[in-house]
């Protein structure tokens, strides 16, 4: 009989792109064709984005991200200044960066297990990753901590990550020297995550306002969307880079023409890039390519590239090529969060 243990040995790594100088490597793309060529240029243009003095990055995250060992890549980003704000799924901020802040792990797992017997061992299965479900029920329970601390009120998703930041520095900082969420805390990048209840945060939120049924906090969407429109409004010009679709990849496009019906001049993003395994034909956001947003009038399509591509293989390679070229060496830190600070 398999044990827990014996699942539960081997951790999942986070790639280093700091590691890996993957500049050669991606510009002899260019000479290359299909997705290489593709991948060339939007590597390239995210570049751009961090040469432009005038431009704000914006990353878009959806998807088992983290969990697969794309943390660092994040962090990394954050920690030297090549993104502005985040918009991201709650499992990626939650389920997965915030748990390991709090001292659990994900392990190398195997999408040919025994299910059943996974779910008999309280292990949850990502493909071929590995969660302990006992130890996810803890973080439930340390989000519903953090909401139970609160003034009783309706906070957007950006005010109640910003609260997980100061929860981790208030009790000994994380438990690993990766945490975006810790970083973005530090640096003052605003997380957003427009479906917060669909994460730990929501089981936490269900246990909070059942135990409070008068006076509780709540999640604020249409805040959330204010926010991150406000952030367009004060940046002359705005890039995006983003993994996957979903939510996060229309909540950011759609910030164009809420800017717009707040009557200010708001120029569509200058730059985007998107890597994805989406198709396109059936009409589904998470595939349908950046020309198509142009006719909604949210992105540019002088400088935009999609790549069909799985992220695991790509971002390391699009993230990589931008850190060693090194243009965020130069880049003014935004520090969007202090815009919301009292």
């Amino acid at each position: 009989m398999v044990n827990k243990k014996d699942l539960l040995k081997d951790v999942i790594q986070h790639i280093d792109i700091k590691e890996h100088n993957v500049v050669k490597l991606v510009d002899s793309m260019e000479k290359m064709a299909f997705s290489a060529r593709d991948l060339n240029r939007a590597a390239k243009i995210y570049n751009m984005m961090l040469e432009d003095k005038n431009c704000s990055v914006i990353l878009t995250l959806a998807g088992s991200l983290f969990s697969a060992g794309l943390k660092k890549v994040v962090f990394d980003l954050v920690n030297n200044n090549m993104v502005d704000a985040i918009v991201s799924t709650g499992a990626i901020m939650v389920d997965q960066d915030f748990f390991e802040a709090l001292g659990f792990k994900h392990y190398l797992g195997t999408p040919f297990s025994d299910d059943n017997q996974l779910r008999e061992l309280a292990i949850d299965r990502i493909y071929d990753t590995y969660i302990d479900e006992d130890q996810l029920r803890i973080c439930d329970d340390t989000t519903e901590a953090i909401f139970n601390s609160l003034e009783p009120k309706p906070y957007s998703s950006r005010e109640l990550l910003w609260e997980f930041g100061k929860y981790l520095d208030e009790n000994g900082g994380p438990k690993v020297d990766d945490s975006v969420i810790y970083a973005a805390y530090k640096k003052n990048v605003p997380i957003f995550v427009p479906a917060f209840s669909d994460c730990s945060a929501g089981f936490g939120i269900v246990v909070h306002q059942h135990k409070n049924p008068e006076k509780h906090v709540s999640f604020d969407s249409g805040k959330d969307f204010l926010e991150l429109t406000q952030i367009k409004m004060n940046t002359k010009e705005t890039g995006i880079f983003m993994i996957g679709g979903g939510v996060p990849k229309n909540f950011t496009q759609d910030i164009v023409v809420a800017a717009e019906i707040l009557q200010e001049d708001a120029p569509m993003h200058k730059y985007a890039i998107q890597i994805t395994v989406a198709d396109d034909r059936d009409g589904a956001l998470s595939g349908s390519t950046l020309k198509e947003a142009s006719s909604w009038g949210k992105v540019e399509t002088t400088y935009e590239q999609m790549v069909y591509s799985e992220a695991t293989i790509a971002m390391p390679l699009v993230a990589g090529y931008a850190y060693h070229k090194g243009a965020w060496k130069n880049r003014e830190s935004r520090e969007f969060q202090k815009m919301f600070k009292k």
